[in-house]
This record gives structure tokens, C-alpha cells and sequence, in this order.
């Protein structure tokens, strides 16, 4: 139980480590396994296509290689006359270009080509022009690491014309670069020059629309109109409070004065503007002196006296004078004349009464005076804000069309500048000489360059076989193409053959490296029905050469082992072999027992004290009718009292119903599964011609494992034992 538990644990903890592996690790190891089994197709390749490569350098004429250098750098010229731009200098356009490489590809330009070509007339060998294609191939041009120069070469088997040609590509490339700066100033130049009127005349109408704005706003500086505007207000809100407190005490004053003389205000200002009139004040002299006179000569006369009524006469018309006199000051309204005729105290009154009168309408009228003003200033501020909006815009139109004509002008300067230059911003540091050695046929490099190639196309060409490869490659495709349970894993092993069986079999080892994966195998096939113990089992494959037959009399060697009375019986009437891997006669066997010629005694024969086999026998012409038959299932249940297992050797599951027949006669069938064997579609017909016919499979052995193919890992002793792989397997 201890040792179960043991292995249980050593089984979930490689379970969860295998599965802890990222899939990327899982392909790999996917694709590591396919180039191992087609290794010898990848060598071949890389081989036939480095013989190839090296005859193919040894056969190639002398070339000579001239080469020159051209530096790249930036043309001062304009910097030295306070141009920020030089039109001819080399800029990146984006972050991951790089300007030097740029260049590289114009010297390797097709226009470069052309004019070289036909410069020094250059030909194939069948005499046709040499196209751009392969001029190209003989020109190398490369940037030196770390520096802005480039290194342009030329191969071809005139060693004077390869230098020639060289210095040629250099100095058309320096002209191109002259003739590219210089035309792409005229252009500008000429653009701007179209561009500069309407340039001056956006600036001109710009500069008018704000003029006018000013002059239709009646604004001169607008930010000092606003600061002024609001000061203004401030002052005005300020007198504004002053005058009405003093308008509220003239008001007063004057209530005060009215209510004690019982005069109004307006009658008062009439009454003092009657004082101050010299023709009312002389008519009232008149009338005054009249009336003096009348008292006086009415002491001395009686009423009727002529002196009287003479006196009453000038005194009426005095008095009439004095009232027109009135009249014309006051615009025809009457007084009563008794408040005209106060004494003086009283005028002193009136005359304070009108003056504070005046004062009070000379305080309202500048209240009101001072009411508009503020009206028209606070208007004023809130037409402000819209007026500043407006002038601004018009003035950042200004500053723009201003800006963009004097971009312009800049422009137009740097470009004249441009067009005048002659200097370029490429320098030949360093002309080509024509080479003294013919450069070798790099050997090695053709060597290195087949080699390469080969390994790429047997790479490919592996990859393509295994994906067309219909059979099960590895114990990973058998496991997921059949689906049962894995009951064991059989290494490829080279048994040595005894001379007195002619098969190799564990009996004979005490150490033998499969001896562990058929242990593993019965030991599984125990735990599959612990409660009730396998007796009878047929072992078959889906097709031929799998290795069936030698899986089940390792197998049965394996159970007597462990003390199990076994018998292996071979039922294969298609191909037996049992009494040929265990080297015994087939006189008697199956088929003689079943026909009862002879008893099960006559016809068994013992290798051990716990092993039996029954062997074919004679082969009968239909082997199904035996097989299908009554005494068949009598006798599986008779050898199953007397033995502990029976194990069957039977048929391949393909185009025979053998193994069908006799898996229902026994507690369930062993599928032997061979990788580089069977194939995919004879697996997939058993598996569905088991699934239909209601066969009880007990599992799947794979056999002829070889571990440094599987990509999963390896065992016995390597790096993970077989038991535990397969424990994890499971």
C-alpha cells in the first residue's frame, strides 16, 4: 500500500509538472522529434546542396573586386550665412529610417546603372546589354560600421574596368546629388515666388479689416479702453452715492422751509426771481410811495375829498402796473400779493427756501447727468468683451498672414541660397584603384551558403513528409488517435536470440531493460479490475507487424513471475507464431483440441512450472466456425478454473472478425499499437469497428518505444524512470 501511494504521489507531481509546461516549450519539442526521425533526409539535402555549392565555386572564372569610399555630411554653408535649413542635408523622415541607407539604395539606383551600362558599354557573355539586374548583383554598396560612409565595389573580371567602374557610380552619384539639391531649390523657390502675392495681399487685407474694426468701433487701444472704463465706472458709481446723499438733504431743507412759511418751493423761486427783477421792484416802489401818500392824506381828508380818490386812482393803477410787472416775470401765473408783501425777515426766508430749491433741482439734474453716464459706460464695458474677441481674432489673422509672409521670404532666401550652391553633401574620401589579386571563389562561403541552404530545404522537405505521413509516429499520436486507457510502454529493445528457443524472452535475465514495462503492464492490468481480477484477455493489434505476439509471451512471462499459473494460447489462424518464438513442434495445438482430436493434456505444453502454451495446430480451412463455436467458449471457461490467466494471440483487427468473436467469450481485450507501424487509417477503422461491434477494450500497450524519439521525455535510467513516466503517462 505504501509503495502504491508512492508512486500515486511521484505520478500526479510529473503529472502537474508536465502540464506546468508553456505550449511553446510543447511545440518545440513537437518539431525536435520530427527533425529527429527524418535526420538522415535533412543530412542528405545539406550535403547533395554543399557538393553542389563548392562545385559551383570551383568552376567560376577570376573576378576582381575594386572598391572606393564616399563619405556623407552636412553642408555648412547655409548655417555660415544665418540659414537655419540647408536644402541639401539628409534627414530621416521617420524615426526608423535611417538617412545613410537611403543613400546606399541612390547609389544602387536604376538610373545609376543605366548610365554606367552604357557609359562602358558593359555585356553579357552572349553579347546582349547587360541589364540593371545584373549590373546590380556585381555592385556592392554597404555602410562601414559606425561612420557615415559607405563603401561602394564592383566585381567583374577586368580589373581596370571594375576600378573604372566604381569611380564612375561615385562621381554620377556626386552629380545626382549636386543637380537633386539645386532642382529641389529652384522648385521651391519658384513656389514661393507664386506663393508671396497672395501672401503680401492676405497681410494688406488683413491689416484693413482691423483698421476698420478700430475705426467703425472707435477703439484706438483697447486694452487701456477697458481698464479706463473700468475706473470710470468705479468714479461714476462713487459720485453717484455722494449726490444722492445730497440730494436727500436739499430735498429735506427744502420740505423744512416750505412747511413753515406755507409757501411752495416753485412759489419761492417765483418770489425771488420777483425780488431780484428791477421793474417789479420799481413797481413796487411806485405802489408802496402810493399807498404812503393815500394813508397820509386820508389823516388830513375825509374819504370823499378829490385828493382821496385821486390818490385811490394812481394807487388801482400803481397796483395794476404792479401785478403786469408780476406778470411778465412769471410768465402770466399769479401770486397772491400777500406773500409777495412779507417783510423782511420773511424775504430772508423765501430766499433761503429758493436758494436750497435751486441747490436740490441742480442735485437732481446731476444725478441724472451722472445716472447716464454710468448707463452709457456699463453699455459701453459690455460691448467690450465682444469688441476684445473680434480685434483679437483679427489680430492673430494679422500676425498669421504677417508670419506666413515673412516664412515665405525666409524661404525664398534659403532657396536662392540653395540654387546657387555648387558644394554637395557627399565627399569621395577615397577613389578606387584597380585590385593586383583576383578575389578567390570563397570556398567556404559557398560552402557555408549550401550547406545553409541544403539544411533549410531538408528541414522543409522533413517537415513536409511527416505532415503527409499517414502512420502513427510517436506514443503521444497513438495515445490521442485511439483514446483507451495506457496500460504499458514497451521500449525498442535488440533481444538476443537463444539457440534453445530462438526468441528472446525475460526468463533468462535477472536485469533485462524491458523487464520493468511488462511488470508495469501486468501491474496495470491487476489495478483495472481490483475487485474482480482479470482471468482471460485476448491481445491483438489494429494491423499486421505491431508486435502483438511477442507482447503476449513477454507478457505471460512477466505473470509467472509473480507466481501466476498462466497459459498462451495462439488463436492467430492467419499467422501463428507462438510455437516459432517459443521453438516448440505445432503437431498438436487449438485446433486440434477444438475439433477433439486430441485432449487439452496431449495438446498443451509446458515452458514452466506456471507457464503453458497451446500452439495453432493444424490450420482449418475456415478458422471462424471453430472459433464461433460452442466448444471454444467451454473450453476458455474450463482453462480459466485451472489457470489464473489465459491470455489469446489473436488476429490483427483488419479484415479478419477473429479477434471480435473471441473478445466476447474473455473479460476484454489488449490492443498492441506499434508507432511507425500502424497507420491512421487502419487505427481509425479499428477504433470505429470497435466502437460499433461493442468490444470491451481494457487498454492500449504502445510497443517499440525508442525514447530519444518521443518528445515527452525519456526512462530507464536516463532521466526519468520507466515506471514513473509511465505513471505520469496514465
Amino acid at each position: 500500500m505504501a509503495n502504491n501511494a508512492t508512486s500515486d504521489a511521484s505520478a500526479n507531481f510529473l503529472a502537474n509538472l508536465l502540464s506546468s509546461l508553456p505550449a511553446e516549450e510543447i511545440q518545440f519539442q513537437k518539431y525536435w522529434s520530427t527533425i529527429r526521425r527524418r535526420w538522415l533526409t535533412i543530412a542528405g539535402l545539406t550535403a547533395l546542396s554543399s557538393g553542389a555549392a563548392v562545385v559551383y565555386s570551383l568552376h567560376q572564372s577570376p573576378r576582381y573586386v575594386a572598391s572606393g569610399k564616399l563619405m556623407l555630411k552636412v553642408d555648412s554653408t547655409s548655417s555660415l550665412i544665418g540659414l537655419e535649413n540647408d536644402p541639401g542635408r539628409l534627414q530621416a523622415l521617420t524615426t526608423k529610417s535611417d538617412p545613410v541607407s537611403t543613400q546606399a539604395e541612390v547609389v544602387r539606383s536604376e538610373p545609376i546603372a543605366k548610365k554606367a551600362i552604357a557609359h562602358f558599354k558593359l555585356s553579357e557573355p552572349s553579347g546582349e546589354p547587360l541589364t540593371v539586374q545584373a549590373f546590380s548583383r556585381n555592385l556592392s554598396v554597404r555602410q562601414m560600421t559606425g561612420t557615415d560612409i559607405l563603401q561602394i565595389s564592383y566585381t567583374d573580371g577586368d580589373p581596370n574596368r571594375a576600378a573604372e567602374v566604381v569611380n564612375f557610380v561615385m562621381q554620377a552619384y556626386l552629380t545626382r546629388n549636386q543637380q537633386s539639391n539645386r532642382a529641389d531649390a529652384i522648385a521651391a523657390r519658384k513656389f514661393i515666388e507664386t506663393q508671396l502675392p497672395a501672401s503680401q495681399a492676405a497681410v494688406t487685407e488683413a491689416e484693413s479689416r482691423l483698421k476698420a474694426f478700430k475705426e467703425n468701433s472707435g477703439v484706438i487701444e483697447l486694452d487701456k479702453e477697458v481698464g479706463s472704463t473700468v475706473e470710470t465706472l468705479a468714479n461714476l458709481k462713487q459720485q453717484i452715492t455722494q449726490t444722492e446723499i445730497q440730494l436727500a438733504q436739499a430735498t429735506t431743507r427744502s420740505q423744512v422751509l416750505s412747511q413753515q412759511l406755507n409757501v411752495a418751493p416753485e412759489t419761492a423761486l417765483t418770489i425771488s426771481n420777483l425780488n431780484q427783477s428791477e421793474s417789479v421792484r420799481k413797481a413796487r416802489s411806485d405802489w408802496d410811495q402810493v399807498r404812503s401818500q393815500l394813508i397820509r392824506e386820508r389823516a388830513r381828508f375825509s374819504p370823499k375829498h378829490p385828493a382821496i380818490a385821486l390818490l385811490q386812482r394812481q394807487e388801482a393803477e400803481a397796483r395794476t402796473v404792479y401785478q403786469s410787472r408780476i406778470q411778465e416775470v412769471t410768465g402770466g401765473s399769479t401770486i397772491p400779493l400777500t406773500q409777495l408783501q412779507m417783510g423782511e425777515t420773511g424775504q430772508g426766508q423765501i430766499g433761503a427756501l429758493a436758494e436750497s430749491e435751486v441747490n436740490r433741482r441742480a442735485l437732481a439734474s446731476q444725478l441724472t447727468a451722472l445716472r447716464q453716464a454710468e448707463a452709457k459706460y456699463s453699455s459701453r464695458s459690455r460691448e467690450l468683451p465682444a469688441l476684445e474677441k473680434t480685434q483679437r481674432e483679427l489680430e492673430r489673422q494679422r500676425n498669421a498672414a504677417q508670419e506666413t509672409y515673412k516664412i515665405l521670404l525666409t524661404k525664398r532666401q534659403e532657396a536662392l541660397v540653395g540654387e546657387n550652391q555648387t558644394a554637395a553633401n557627399t565627399e569621395i574620401v577615397a577613389t578606387a584603384d584597380p585590385p593586383d589579386k583576383p578575389v578567390s571563389a570563397r570556398l567556404l562561403l559557398m560552402l557555408a551558403a549550401g550547406g545553409a541552404i541544403g539544411l533549410v530545404l531538408g528541414i522543409i522537405f522533413a517537415f513536409f513528409s511527416d505532415r503527409n505521413d499517414r502512420s502513427v509516429r510517436s506514443l503521444k499520436d497513438a495515445r490521442s488517435l485511439f483514446g483507451y486507457p495506457l496500460l504499458g510502454v514497451i521500449p525498442k529493445v535488440e533481444f538476443p536470440t537463444y539457440e534453445e528457443h530462438g526468441f528472446a524472452t525475460m526468463q533468462h535475465r535477472s536485469v533485462f531493460p524491458a523487464q520493468e514495462a511488462y511488470q508495469m503492464l501486468h501491474a496495470n492490468l491487476k489495478l483495472l479490475k481490483s475487485d474482480q481480477p482479470i482471468q482471460s484477455m485476448v491481445i491483438t493489434s489494429s494491423g499486421r507487424q505491431e508486435g502483438k505476439s511477442t507482447i503476449a509471451a513477454n507478457l505471460a512471462v512477466a505473470m509467472t513471475q509473480v507466481q501466476r499459473r498462466v497459459l498462451l494460447i495462439d488463436a492467430d489462424f492467419r499467422n501463428p507464431s507462438q510455437h516459432h518464438l517459443w521453438g516448440l513442434t505445432n503437431q498438436f495445438g487449438l485446433s486440434n483440441v477444438l475439433v477433439g482430436q486430441v485432449p487439452f493434456s496431449a495438446a498443451v505444453q509446458q515452458i514452466t512450472s506456471n507457464l503453458h502454451v497451446l500452439t495453432i495446430g493444424a490450420i482449418p480451412p475456415n478458422p471462424i466456425a471453430l472459433l464461433d463455436s460452442q466448444r471454444m467458449r467451454e473450453l476458455i471457461q474450463s482453462f480459466t478454473q485451472v489457470y489464473d490467466v489465459v491470455l489469446l494471440d489473436t488476429p490483427a483487427l483488419s479484415g479478419t472478425a477473429d479477434t471480435a468473436i473471441l473478445n466476447t467469450m474473455v473479460d476484454g481485450a489488449l490492443l498492441v499499437v506499434r508507432p511507425g507501424v500502424v497507420n491512421v487509417p487502419n487505427a481509425i477503422a479499428a477504433k470505429q469497428f470497435l466502437a460499433q461491434s461493442g468490444q470491451t477494450i481494457l487498454g492500449v500497450v504502445i510497443n517499440d518505444v525508442v525514447a530519444e524519439k518521443e518528445p515527452e521525455g525519456t526512462f530507464y535510467g536516463t532521466q526519468v524512470d520507466q515506471s514513473s513516466y509511465l505513471n505520469n503517462l496514465l
